[in-house]
């Protein structure tokens, strides 16, 4: 290069340094002195400016890997079947479906007609042959023209198929403004309903829609009664919750004899009924709420009677389920499946003539059929060792199939009808994977790693056959790991994933306790003042990988988000050495701050997750322990770090990953904050967005681990 050239090449962009404008937060007799917490004004025009100067730094430090970010997108394209269709659903006198074609960011929502009321097989649809019948019901890229950020939080078709309702947030902050359509005559009605949150939903009539709305803190607490044709003014109040604690939500029963309100806390439910064919009746307490006890009830008929089957968890910690009458649910209870430690009973779907039960057993999540009759339940088997099942789309009562999802780390995402006369599992489809894809190239395994305190936390793995058995020698490693909220990582497949594997990488899950693949004494065990055993067994499993010759700390990169992001943090604190990268995506890293904030979105409510450090000085002191912006270290070098965040982010503030990174920056770590402008907590929107925003990802991830010249 001539001396011109270099003369002329800008500088490199400095690493932003931001200002540091202490201020004293003082609680339990602990002053601590936050220099970033001006972060907060999101309004604040120095605020907007930082989070652009680390999005230009990011660029810039990232700007190697064009290249590789753009072959990656164009291997997720290239694997995908841009112009498909879904399986279809029936529902009444229609066969419900998705499309998506080429070039077009969103989905299209359309419908056929059924061929006769016995028509249960759905048609096989193909990209380029013309449904007869076909009506659009909905083109999300119609309805997203002008806007950055498009989501459906709502999206429901009346009983009779004469009008649609749909919910639209521009924005990415989870408030949906609802519209209603008349599908006969294309029109628009004028009702709108805006500030909604997600779910809501057309009485079985098609009079009235049901909708709740949050409170200051984003906090769904109350439900509403809107009757079509009226003035959203007039709307009634079926239900609000005034402890804080607690969400509500609602939703009629697949019966539709019955309108379900729940109200729910982390560890305290109550449900409410309401006679679908008089929606402002005094709603009835099914339970009364008890704190501790968990219960959802689902509506049935037996023997001509209307009953409850009601999974709970009063005296039975992996849950039980009974049954009830529907006139008087506090009356005699029939156990229907007992309580089975170490099988979790997750809920139950009734149907007119039987039940499909869900549960998690040895770490999978299964299915079974119940028979009304005799109480008994038979399971329905699956060949692979490692795999995701559960009950899909099925909004008919009385259907003679159950419709499955099914999906694994090498078998891509299926859908099956199970014939519950003949017990035959019938393949209805299975997400194409394009450039030859064969399962048989790939592998799946799990292992179990050795905690501190004697436990055994389950890992899986899955990796790319040709490169030899995982474990054989040490091999590029990407960990993922979660553990709150009682939420399981299953074994689920990606197509961005495969750009991992044919490079050689092994993608493993660390199942760490507050998940719940193991059952509820799982979650239990990894939160509260036990919180930090999620820590430590990811960085044990970490351990494990690398003591049993999976891996070397040098080829190793860990990922989380969300919650999944304070495990980030905290690990990367508590092993900085384990790890060559951390990837942590709209992580909660500033913990301690945000649930001391009882004005802050959804604090009280994460009280029943991870204490209440307001008003409980041994909450505090623990959750201070393990906060990650509060134990940045300086005595020891950090890994490379990409937090990735939005601006708009109702559940984790961009203003955690940011403060968190500027400490990071204090102490001479490589970080790096990448924030979208325009996007929630799922990111952006589009899928076509979606797919380069995780190559940007995947190809910091690959150069952590050597593998950016591939």
């Amino acid at each position: 290069m001539d001396s011109v050239t270099l003369q002329d090449a800008p500088a490199p962009l400095p690493a932003p340094i931001a200002d540091a404008r202490p201020s004293t937060r003082s609680h339990h007799g602990d002053d601590v002195e936050d220099r970033y917490e001006w972060f907060r004004a999101k309004e604040d025009a120095a605020v907007v400016a930082h989070l652009e100067a680390e999005n230009a730094y990011t660029a810039e430090r990232t700007a190697h890997l064009e290249g590789l970010r753009g072959r990656i997108f164009d291997e997720i394209k290239g694997r995908t079947q841009e112009t498909d269709l879904s399986v279809p659903t029936r529902r009444g006198q229609w066969w419900y479906y998705g499309r998506t074609v080429e070039g077009e960011q969103y989905g299209i929502q359309c419908r056929a007609p059924i061929s006769s009321p016995d028509d249960w097989t759905p048609p096989v649809l193909a990209p380029d042959v013309e449904v007869p019948g076909e009506q659009v019901l909905l083109d999300g890229n119609v309805e997203a023209e002008g806007h950055e950020f498009f989501s459906l939080g709502s999206f429901e078709v009346t009983a009779d198929g004469s009008r649609l309702l749909y919910g639209v947030d521009v924005a990415g902050d989870e408030r949906y403004t609802v519209r209603v359509r008349d599908l006969v005559t294309g029109e628009q009605l004028p009702d709108e309903i805006p500030g909604t949150f997600a779910g809501a939903t057309f009485s079985p009539d098609g009079r009235f829609i049901v909708y709740t709305t949050v409170d200051d803190a984003w906090r769904p607490d109350t439900v509403w009664l809107h009757e079509l044709g009226t003035s959203v003014a007039d709307d009634v109040t079926l239900f609000h919750e005034p402890d804080e604690r607690y969400w509500v939500g609602a939703g009629f029963t697949r019966s539709d004899r019955y309108l379900m309100i729940e109200a729910g806390s982390s560890i305290t439910s109550e449900q409410l009924i309401v006679d679908a064919t008089d929606l402002r009746a005094q709603p009835r307490v099914i339970w009364p709420r008890t704190e501790g006890v968990e219960y959802d009830a689902t509506h049935a008929i037996v023997d001509g009677e209307d009953v409850l089957y009601i999974v709970h968890n009063d005296g039975a910690l992996d849950f039980e389920m009974v049954r009830v009458t529907a006139s008087d649910p506090t009356g005699e209870r029939t156990v229907v499946i007992p309580h089975r430690p170490g099988q979790r009973l997750l809920g139950m779907s009734a149907f007119r003539d039987w039940g499909v039960v869900a549960y998690r057993r040895e770490g999978l999540a299964r299915i079974g059929m119940l028979d009304y009759r005799t109480g008994g339940v038979s399971e329905i088997g699956f060949d692979e060792p490692l795999y995701a099942a559960g009950p899909g789309g099925n909004p008919e009562w009385a259907p003679p199939v159950l419709r499955i999802g099914y999906v694994s780390f090498v078998t891509p995402s299926t859908v099956y009808d199970f014939d519950v006369a003949t017990r035959e599992l019938l393949l209805r489809k299975r997400q194409p994977v394009l450039g030859g894809y064969d399962a048989e190239d790939y592998a799946q395994a799990r292992v179990w790693a050795p905690a501190q305190d004697g436990s055994s936390i389950p890992i899986s793995l899955v990796w790319k056959r040709s490169f030899g058995d995982a474990g054989e020698q040490p091999r590029p490693l990407h960990l993922y790991g979660y553990g709150s909220y009682e939420h399981s990582i299953e074994p689920g497949f990606s197509v961005a994933r495969l750009s991992e594997l044919d490079r050689g990488v092994v993608f493993a899950v660390a199942h760490v306790r507050g998940g719940g693949e193991m059952g509820r004494q799982w979650y239990e065990n990894g939160k509260l003042l036990r919180k930090r055993n999620t820590f430590t067994d990811f960085v044990d499993c970490g351990r494990y990988l690398v003591d049993e010759g999976y891996t070397t700390p040098d080829r190793m990169v860990a990922e989380g988000g969300s919650a999944g992001g304070l495990l980030m943090g905290a690990v990367t604190n508590l092993a900085p050495e384990l790890f060559a990268g951390v990837l942590a995506v709209v992580p909660f890293v500033d913990a301690l701050t945000t649930i001391l904030d009882p004005s802050l979105p959804l604090t009280v409510i994460e009280w029943d997750e991870w204490g209440d450090p307001l008003h409980n000085a041994e909450v505090y002191a623990y959750m201070k322990s393990y906060s990650p912006y509060e134990n940045v270290r300086t005595d020891t070098p950090y890994p490379r770090i990409l937090a990735v965040t939005s601006l708009n982010d109702t559940r984790v503030l961009y203003v955690e990953p940011a403060k968190w990174v500027a400490r990071l920056r204090e102490v001479g770590a490589d970080a790096l904050l990448k924030c979208e402008m325009v996007a929630g907590h799922g990111g952006v929107s589009g899928r076509y967005n979606a797919w380069k925003e995780r190559a940007f990802e995947l190809a910091w991830l690959l150069d952590v681990l050597g593998l950016a010249d591939d």
